[in-house]
């Protein structure tokens, strides 16, 4: 049987720079932000005895007056626009539950997607049943999030032909907390491979398909066998994204990309070594603050 020993190395020092800019303020429940009566409440504080206190673990962050401290580990927690990837866990009367990784199952609605070959008409009776030939438990979808009910349970729509149904690929789930919020969540990596990332944590990798199937209306998923060259492009990308999860990186195509490049040295199995794992996370970490200037 083959085994492995890794003896322990010294830490490489952290640049001045990167020090410098990797400090945050972060609190834990109960610690007072400011005693400063000028400034608002914001999510996870409350006022006691006029002073502005931590009601979760997270980083502080300030918008002008606003004080706000976000969490560093969370349920997804749902806004309008926001792009998703869930999976239908059950099929109900004119819709379907979707898991989200939020504190309820979101809900998307017969009435909120596109029918096959995407033509525009009222849902009849036969739609209602052959929701399971559009949509069954285990389907991975990719959506946007139509409305936030007051409970916190989400409303998802998938009317453009870029949402749907998932194919093959790689999910990884992450802390929605470190998905970077931009204007797109559709990335064609130029490695040879496509990330959908998720606003509710919830990552996936797949091959860069080489047409776009604009007539399949979401729901032909292509099933071809995935070629070894792009299995491993994939397997790459996964353990990227698991490493700079680990080091609480924020996620967005371009720290994914700088992480996939640090790591093409080291063997794929190798990425999830601790040392290795904290080397291309620095390498990364370096490279984007070189770029910020």
């Amino acid at each position: 049987m083959a085994m492995e020993m890794r003896l322990p190395v010294a830490r490489k020092p952290l640049s001045e720079s990167l020090g410098r800019e990797t400090k945050k303020h972060l609190v834990v429940p109960g610690d007072t932000i400011t005693t400063d009566t000028g400034f608002m409440r914001g999510h996870g504080t409350y006022m006691g005895e006029e002073k502005l206190i931590a009601s979760v673990a997270g980083s502080v962050e300030r918008v002008n007056k606003l004080v706000c401290v976000k969490a560093l580990k969370t349920r997804y927690n749902g806004e309008v626009g926001d792009i998703v990837v869930g999976r239908i866990t059950e099929v109900q009367q004119k819709r379907w539950k979707v898991e989200t990784n939020s504190r309820l199952d979101s809900v998307l609605l017969l009435s909120s997607m596109n029918l096959p070959g995407g033509e525009l008409r009222r849902r009849s009776a036969e739609d209602e049943l052959a929701m399971r030939g559009f949509l069954q438990e285990g389907d991975l979808i990719s959506a946007e999030v139509q409305a936030v009910f007051s409970d916190g349970a989400v409303s998802l729509h998938t009317r453009s032909l870029k949402y749907g149904k998932l194919g093959q690929g790689v999910l990884v789930q992450v802390s929605p907390s470190l998905v970077k919020r931009q204007k797109t969540h559709f990335h064609d990596l130029p490695c040879g491979a496509s990330v959908i990332l998720g606003n509710n944590g919830f990552v996936w990798i797949y091959p860069t398909p080489e047409h776009k199937e604009e007539d399949a209306g979401g729901f032909i998923a292509n099933l071809e066998p995935v070629s070894l060259a792009d299995r491993e492009v994939i397997s790459r990308l996964r353990n990227c994204i698991v490493s700079l999860a680990t080091q609480r990186m924020m996620l967005y195509d371009t720290s994914i990309l700088y992480c996939y490049e640090a790591s093409l040295p080291h063997q794929i199995k190798d990425i999830l070594k601790p040392e290795i794992m904290e080397e291309i996370v620095m390498e990364t970490r370096q490279r984007l603050l070189e770029q910020e200037g």
